[in-house]
């Protein structure tokens, strides 16, 4: 069967309605706080990614297509990944402005309307269906006009739904995740698009991350 927008998977609506749970009660098997569960963090180590995007095309507008509560875009002097301190994350970017979208949480559950210059989706896309995922992806490259990025977790999640169940529900190997892309992608040329694939390996020092990117005129 082919889910859609309209039309999703039993399991994408049973998941939103965990994710709402978590939203507004925190993550009680790891003690986090209602403030601090899916608060939107994990933006940080792709904002140079993102801002070399939005200089290369020149985007003015961003939409961030799952973006927890959006407490990245209130904060101020942020250090990056590379020790770099910004005063606040738009700014850094240059954009005039960016909106939030994520289903499971009230706020920002409104549908998006129109298009902007680039679209982000970050520690999200492994957290839905695989059979969503045509169409989320899909929905992701139409509002983009210049540019898509993205990142996946290619491991179990930290975090676990109110079931107990790990909250990574789609756990797949970076190369998958890019033939994925590029299948999706290809009902949008002319569109630049970025995907970050991070694999969690363990060595002596314990467990450690190694990403692989993928560009489109790339890959």
């Amino acid at each position: 069967m082919i889910f859609t927008r309209i039309n999703p998977s039993p399991r994408y609506q049973e998941l939103i309605g965990h994710y709402r749970t978590l939203h507004a009660e925190g993550e009680k098997f790891l003690g986090q706080s209602a403030d601090d569960t899916f608060a939107g963090v994990s933006l940080r180590p792709h904002a140079r990614h993102i801002k070399r995007l939005v200089e290369r095309t020149g985007a003015a507008s961003i939409l961030d297509y799952g973006s927890g509560k959006g407490q990245q875009y209130d904060a101020r002097d942020i250090e990056l990944t590379t020790g770099e301190v910004v005063e606040n994350v738009v700014d850094y970017w240059g954009v005039d402005y960016v909106h939030c979208y994520d289903p499971s949480y009230v706020k920002y559950s409104a549908l998006p309307q129109g298009k902007f210059h680039g679209v982000i989706c970050t520690d999200v896309l492994e957290h839905c269906p695989e059979e969503d995922l045509p169409w989320i992806v899909t929905e992701i490259f139409s509002y983009a006009n210049r540019f898509v990025y993205a990142n996946v977790a290619c491991y179990p999640a930290v975090n676990r739904l109110p079931t107990g169940e790990n909250a990574h529900c789609t756990v797949r190997a970076p190369e998958w995740w890019l033939d994925f892309f590029k299948r999706i992608a290809g009902d949008f040329p002319g569109l630049t698009w970025e995907l970050s694939a991070h694999l969690k390996e363990t060595g002596a020092a314990g467990p450690y991350l190694i990403e692989q990117r993928f560009l489109s005129d790339e890959a």
